[in-house]
């Protein structure tokens, strides 16, 4: 379709779009998680229990919740964008984890998640970032 294969220009403002939107629903998912608290990150640090580390819950959990609420700003402003999706691309793998035994349809979300972060650790944050090259 001819009109449309122009949009073929615009493919960093296609990967700004995707930053930003991904980026807003994690620090939606995250702050929750780091404001919650110990008990919060109690819970959330548990799931590394599937890995047989049944040690530092709190701390397993906090870096969890920062990993989704600062991982989703740098994706955000495109700083240190690497790291910052391989950290999350981790979390959707625990995530994954799970929610696994319950079918894989429970965990078709953090699968896809899994994914676009893997994805992205690839492409990089594009042109509009501070990360720029």
């Amino acid at each position: 379709m001819a009109a449309l294969s122009q949009l073929g220009n615009y493919k960093h403002t296609g990967l700004l779009v995707l930053r930003i939107g991904i980026g807003i629903m994690f620090i939606m998912h995250g702050l929750p998680k780091l404001i919650g608290g110990p008990e919060m990150w109690e819970k959330v640090g548990g799931a590394m229990s599937n890995f047989g580390i049944y040690f530092f819950h709190k701390g397993w959990g906090l870096i969890a919740a920062i990993s989704e609420t600062f991982g989703g700003f740098l994706m955000i402003v495109g700083l240190l964008f690497r790291p910052a999706m391989l950290l999350m691309a981790f979390t959707m793998f625990v995530a994954t984890l799970v929610h696994l035994p319950q079918g894989l349809m429970a965990a078709s979300q953090p699968i896809e998640l899994g994914l676009v972060f893997l994805g992205l650790l690839f492409i990089g944050p594009g042109k509009y970032s501070v990360d720029k090259k």
